[in-house]
């Protein structure tokens, strides 16, 4: 069974390529390309298994608020923020969140995501 995952990520190419690749991985991923869209899927119907957000986007709606209301909408999910700054230069984030430099391998962000899930 795949597992759910949403992918939140301003840039299309990369949206486009990490959707390709987390599915040839057996994932079933969801896009959003930013915070707003992302909360509309965060409080539909489908329980995602995992949250891959990017912290800087456009909008009204940031990375972290995704993954604030994602840990409280979904408390099951799996919760990754993923930024090209510091852990040490983002505010604090709720503990189970967990944070991914960029830039980042496919292959490494699968094996931290099916290590968590395990």
């Amino acid at each position: 069974m795949a597992i759910t995952l949403l992918l939140v990520d301003d840039e299309e190419d990369l949206r486009a390529v990490m959707t390709e690749g987390l599915s040839l991985y057996g994932f079933d991923v969801t896009t959003a390309s930013d915070g707003s869209e992302a909360l509309v899927q965060l409080r539909g119907d489908t329980q995602f298994a995992v949250v891959v957000t990017d912290v800087s986007m456009p909008g009204d709606v940031s990375g972290l608020q995704v993954a604030a209301e994602a840990t409280a909408l979904q408390p099951e999910a799996l919760v990754m923020v993923v930024s090209g700054l510091q852990r040490s230069q983002l505010p604090p984030m709720p503990p189970s969140v967990e944070y991914v430099s960029k830039p980042y391998r496919l292959k490494n962000l699968v094996d931290l995501i099916r290590k968590q899930l395990t």
